[in-house]
């Protein structure tokens, strides 16, 4: 018996080699990384960015100081201080020296004051909030439209597709600046009329440039998302689970609402962290050029502009909404980048 026990060639089992493995066996198998969904991937990439999270974390502070810290101010951006105009960077006027000689607390003007006597600083963070605020709704509103007008055209194809993008072909060609001038004229007086009545007086606070900068937004920039959305949708309306869904009997709106677009999220969510910057540089040069908020809401671009003139005297004063406007454009790209890096399926290595 021990003798058959211990040929290789006996049909006899040993009942050892059929008991159960142990953990520390179970784990030296194990050869896989622990599974993740897309979502979970591209935010464990994202965080190994560190040049993304910087700017993040800059991108939350310029936010702190748009949106917070000017209600925490002790200047308003449209209070005028007498003899205080054109003050240097932590310059006190006269007036404000007698009462610092006298015992009283005087909060500096770190960045001076313009010509009209307010206070820069808090004036650079209005600024920052106006041209902000337009950059992420101007964005927000060419992903819908966009985002919208692109699917339906790669989902219908043959000659709907065809008038589509030929339509897109016709908005590329149209200049925006002549657009936006003659739109700002010819909605001047019909806003002026519309804000005198209850609940629209914000359009006065933004004046007739502002509102035909968003049009033109509406009209105009949304052509690129457009087509970088077709393009997707055109590859996954052939993916098997489109297929099961009409097999189904799901109308076109709901597929692509709950199956195009959805799949398209990461796309989306990383082509409008890239379009903020070009919408904050497209407010700031048309704010720059006389087309932006009107007084005195201030915005960088129109900042710059006051501050031309005495570049040579004040040069903070254009230093401060240029840098800004600089700092801005830059981190949105860089975080886009990021966000590209992390979520773009053809990226990761």
């Amino acid at each position: 018996m021990e003798n058959l026990k211990k040929n290789p060639l006996s049909l006899q089992l040993n009942v050892e080699d059929f008991a159960p493995a142990s953990n520390e066996e179970k784990k030296s198998l194990v050869i896989m990384r622990e599974s993740v969904n897309f979502w979970k991937d591209g935010m464990r990439r994202l965080r190994k960015n560190k040049i993304a999270m910087v700017s993040l974390v800059v991108i939350l502070l310029i936010a702190f100081m748009a949106y917070v810290l000017p209600s925490l101010w002790p200047y308003s951006y449209e209070l005028q201080i007498k003899g205080s105009n054109n003050l240097a960077p932590f310059e006190y006027s006269a007036a404000e020296q007698k009462l610092i000689d006298a015992g009283e607390k005087v909060f500096p003007h770190i960045l001076g004051t313009d010509r009209m006597g307010r206070d820069f600083a808090v004036r650079v963070m209005m600024g920052t909030r106006v041209s902000l605020s337009v950059g992420l709704l101007a964005s927000v509103l060419v992903l819908l439209i966009g985002a919208t007008y692109g699917a339906i055209s790669a989902f219908a194809g043959g000659w709907i597709d065809n008038i589509m993008m030929r339509i897109t072909d016709i908005l590329y060609t149209i200049p925006d600046i002549l657009l936006i001038i003659l739109l700002a004229m010819a909605i001047k007086e019909p806003l002026e009329v519309l804000a005198t009545k209850p609940g629209f007086g914000w359009m006065q606070t933004l004046g007739p440039n502002m509102v035909s900068i968003f049009i033109i937004f509406a009209l105009l920039y949304w052509v690129g998302m457009a087509r970088i959305v077709r393009s997707q949708v055109l590859t996954l309306k052939e993916s098997e689970y489109v297929t099961a869904a009409r097999a189904l009997g799901a109308s076109g709106g709901r597929i692509i609402k709950k199956h195009l677009l959805t799949n398209c999220m990461g796309t989306l969510i990383v082509t409008t962290t890239l379009q903020i910057p070009s919408s904050i540089f497209t407010e700031s040069y048309l704010s720059f050029l006389g087309l932006g908020v009107a007084a005195p809401m201030p915005s960088l671009g129109s900042l710059a502009t006051d501050a031309v003139k005495g570049m040579n005297t004040y040069p903070v004063l254009l230093i401060a909404p240029a840098l800004m406007i600089s700092i801005m454009i830059l981190v949105f790209n860089l975080f886009g980048d990021g966000l590209r890096d992390a979520f773009d399926p053809k990226m990761k290595r």
